[in-house]
Formats: C-alpha cells, sequence, structure tokens
C-alpha cells in the first residue's frame, strides 16, 4: 500500500482527475485571479469531453504514425529494402518540417474541418521519432544473435519476430513515446480547424486575450503530457526487463 501511495504515477493520475472535475465548479477561483476578465472560466464544452476527444485525437494519429514508422523501418532493413533506407529517412524527415499549421491550412480544402486534417498533421509529425528509433533499435541488434537465430533453422522473418523485434522493443518504443509527448501537445493546434481537444480553451483564449483560458487548457495537456510519459516509462521498464 505505502509502495502505491509512493507512486508518482499514481498522484499524476488522481491530479489530472481532479483538475477534470473541479475546474467546472473554479469560476470564483479565476474570477479573484483575473477580476478584469468578463468570463474568467471556460465553458463552452465540458473540459471531460475534451480530454477525451483529445486522447482520441492522439491515439488515432499515434496508433497510424506507429504503423507507418515501424512498418518503414522494417522494410528498409530488409533485404532489397535497404537500398530506399536514405531515401525513407529524408522523406519522413522532410515531413516533420513542415509546420503542422501549414500542414493543417493545406489538407483543410482537401478534407474540410474537422479531424481528419488534424490526424493528417499529427501523423506527418510524428513519424520522424518512430522511424528513428526502429531503425536504432533493429540496428542494434548484434550481428552474431541472427546467425544463431539462422543457425538453428529459423526462416528470416521467424527470427526477426522472434529474435530481433523483440530485443529492439525498448528502443522502438523510446521513439513512439517521444512521438506520442509531441501529438499531445500539437494536438491542441487541431481545433484551429474545428477539432475538439484540449486546445480548444487555449485557441479562444488566444484570440480574445483571456489568459484564464489559456492557463485551464494548458494545464490540463501539460498534466496529459505527464501522465503518459510516466506510463511509457513504467512499460520501458518492464520491456527492459523481459529482454534481459
Amino acid at each position: 500500500m505505502r509502495r502505491w501511495l509512493r507512486d508518482p504515477l499514481l498522484w499524476l493520475v488522481l491530479l489530472f482527475l481532479a483538475l477534470l472535475l473541479v475546474l467546472p465548479y473554479s469560476g470564483a477561483l479565476f474570477a479573484a485571479w483575473f477580476p478584469q476578465l468578463e468570463r474568467p472560466l471556460y465553458q463552452q464544452e465540458s473540459f471531460l469531453r475534451l480530454a477525451l476527444a483529445h486522447l482520441q485525437l492522439v491515439a488515432i494519429s499515434s496508433l497510424l504514425a506507429t504503423l507507418t514508422g515501424v512498418g518503414l523501418g522494417v522494410l528498409v532493413t530488409r533485404g532489397a529494402g535497404r537500398e530506399f533506407r536514405s531515401l525513407v529517412e529524408t522523406l519522413v524527415a522532410a515531413g516533420q518540417t513542415f509546420p503542422p499549421v501549414a500542414v493543417l491550412a493545406l489538407a483543410v480544402p482537401v478534407m474540410g474541418f474537422g479531424e481528419q486534417p488534424a490526424i493528417i498533421a499529427l501523423l506527418l509529425y510524428g513519424l520522424l521519432p518512430i522511424l528513428q528509433g526502429t531503425l536504432a533499435g533493429i540496428s542494434a541488434v548484434p550481428a552474431s544473435v541472427r546467425e544463431i537465430a539462422a543457425g538453428v533453422g529459423m526462416h528470416p522473418w521467424q527470427g526477426f519476430w522472434l529474435v530481433e523485434l523483440p530485443l529492439a522493443a525498448p528502443v522502438i518504443l523510446a521513439g513512439i513515446r517521444t512521438s506520442v509527448i509531441i501529438n499531445i501537445g500539437t494536438a491542441t493546434l487541431a481545433s484551429t480547424v474545428g477539432a475538439t481537444t484540449l486546445g480548444s480553451p487555449v485557441i479562444i483564449g488566444l484570440s480574445g486575450f483571456n489568459t484564464a483560458y489559456i492557463i485551464q487548457g494548458a494545464l490540463l495537456v501539460a498534466l496529459l503530457a505527464l501522465v503518459t510519459d510516466r506510463l511509457f516509462e513504467r512499460l520501458l521498464q518492464r520491456l527492459k526487463k523481459h529482454a534481459e
């Protein structure tokens, strides 16, 4: 019991949930902090709904980025795919050089407002860390391990799934962790194209010079990023123990 009480992850989760529940009733507090504001508390939508929509957007985009990034990383480290490695790395790196706002602006005329352009922007922005993690993880597997796998009669793809991938998993997961944390912060920009996220109070606050709105949205996004980072850290620890 005491061990659980000393767990930072537990307290971060409880703090995040408490804020979701308490913020709708904190109007008096923000009114005292910002007496010059006519509406110091964001009330257009519930913070719980914003958080769930934010999580859904990040989950979908991160899943697509993971499937794409890991898939590309595996393909360019196998056989004939190796000759395309530099091209793939260049293209993926170029995708991250485009500001998310620019990607959103280009996607809206084609896909319309809402989640779809935001998912495309987050997918492009989250690919590079995952691809780099996949390439680094697979490259770090010793050649002797591959030779042993082949020596016991494993097919190359069997050796990959049963030997290489488990050894490379911690490094790959570290890349996914970076990508997801980036997407949690970047997803706030999706509110500029009509997507429902925790960025809605921030964007409205910026446009209306309402500092209270900005604080409310930014605080929840920051806590969500911290909780997610701790969860990945816990998962990484378990993977490393399993790999050992």
